[in-house]
């Protein structure tokens, strides 16, 4: 099984720990960082078959809604500071 790196390009699936995009990096604390990198992973390889997406969404666009609602359930954005917090 292959997986795509931050970059769009493809990486072996042993590769460990690699930067999660700029977008994600800079809003995440590092433990919502490896959340979002696990799903993300996760997703890619559960929703491989486009059969399995809704809609037209891509691979990548499935991935990172699945990884984001990953991050969603342990964190939440502080209103007032708009850095994301540990709920």
């Amino acid at each position: 099984m292959r997986r795509i790196d931050w970059e769009g390009g493809y990486m072996p699936k042993d590769k460990s720990k690699e930067d999660p995009p700029e977008s994600v990096k800079n809003v995440l604390p590092e433990h919502a960082q490896e959340i979002y990198k696990a799903a993300h992973n996760n997703a890619l390889e559960q929703y491989e078959d486009p059969k399995k997406r809704k809609g037209d969404a891509s691979l990548e666009e499935t991935a990172h809604k699945v990884a984001w609602a990953a991050v969603k359930e342990k964190y939440e954005k502080d209103e007032q500071t708009g850095k994301w917090k540990e709920k």
